[in-house]
């Protein structure tokens, strides 16, 4: 049984310019690039739509003015959309009062921006506890789950530390337990990790995919780092000019990009990790060795076997059956090449 949709976003725009409605309404609401350029509007974002299921990890990415980050705050609605739908659990946000969304961001929304935002003057406890003191929560209580927190963070004996007392990573991870306190149902990311030295981001990485196996959140996290985007992502919505160019897994971008701007965003992938057997493997001739592999398994995992065999490796599905092979020059010119199908 496929999972309920948490958000569902529907031919979403945002326009900046003078009486952007007046704008969207002379052209029928679909207005085009060269619209833009020549009435000078922007169109930061064009027209999006998506879902995104319930426990499902969606990573948006596009180069700086893409879009992206707009493109989050329209679904929080930090910001306010031209036009479209932003439905939260069904219900359309962008049509909710200043005191449905104030009900919506205290109990049922978690952002975490580059910006960490901790409060200097408050202790590390102080700052996780933060929003669970704005909805008036017993001192008690609150401090009992940002304890709790500061535990499931790796911050436990920091709590009585100030900001400026802690590192980038522990201070981002204040900043990830702030976010949790409310036990939202979902998590807004904006470029978390990016401010971060490169082994620090690493770890930060890892932290959020153990946070995210322990609590199962919905997630939006915008990057611009394919790399990142290919450890955490279920799907990757990749953006350009305001639109939403492709969206899917990583490998279907990888190994099919809708056009040469997605070609060139994934063209460093580490494809190894990316791609699976599935998609390289051959009929199956009478040539094949005994070895075999599974056809959902990625390239990088089997290339010792495929390569130290003198014959084709037969691939076999989830029931044992023999499906097909991989040629070991295929396999080598699929992980090597910086393009997509060979």
């Amino acid at each position: 049984m496929s999972k309920p949709n948490k958000i569902s976003c529907r031919n979403l725009w945002k326009v900046y310019g003078k009486d952007a409605q007046s704008f969207m309404a002379v052209h029928s609401n679909a207005p085009s690039l060269e619209d833009f350029r020549r009435e000078q509007y922007v169109g930061a974002v064009r027209n999006v739509s998506f879902e995104v299921t319930t426990g499902e990890i969606l990573v948006v990415m596009g180069l700086s003015g893409s879009g992206k980050s707009t493109l989050l705050r329209c679904l929080a609605r930090l910001i306010d959309a031209t036009s479209g739908a932003v439905c939260f659990d069904g219900q359309d946000i962008t049509k909710a009062t200043p005191e449905e969304l104030i009900e919506l961001r205290r109990h049922k929304m978690g952002m975490v921006f580059q910006n960490f935002g901790l409060l200097p003057h408050k202790t590390v406890l102080q700052n996780i506890c933060f929003p669970l003191d704005v909805q008036g929560i017993s001192r008690t209580r609150r401090e009992e789950r940002g304890m709790e927190l500061a535990q499931l963070v790796g911050l436990a004996g920091k709590e009585n530390f100030y900001p400026r007392e802690l590192s980038g990573g522990q201070q981002q991870r204040v900043g990830i337990a702030r976010s949790l306190a409310v036990e939202p149902d979902v998590w807004f990311l904006d470029e978390p990790f990016s401010a971060l030295d490169p082994l620090i981001r690493r770890d930060m990485q890892d932290e959020f995919l153990r946070l995210q196996r322990a609590l199962n959140k919905t997630i939006v996290f915008v990057t611009h780092d394919f790399e990142e985007a290919v450890r955490v992502a279920d799907r990757i919505a990749i953006m350009k000019d305001g639109a939403l160019v492709q969206l899917g897994r990583p490998e279907e971008l990888v190994w099919c990009p809708a056009d040469p701007y997605v070609a060139e965003f994934t063209r460093n992938a580490p494809r190894g990790k990316i791609i699976s057997v599935g998609q390289i493997m051959v009929p199956t001739s009478a040539a094949a060795s005994e070895i075999s592999i599974r056809i959902d398994q990625k390239l990088d995992d089997v290339a010792p076997l495929v390569l130290g065999s003198d014959r084709s490796v037969k691939v076999i599905d989830h029931d044992d059956r023999v499906v097909g092979q991989v040629e070991r020059d295929r396999l080598i010119a699929v992980m090597f090449s910086d393009g997509a199908r060979q």
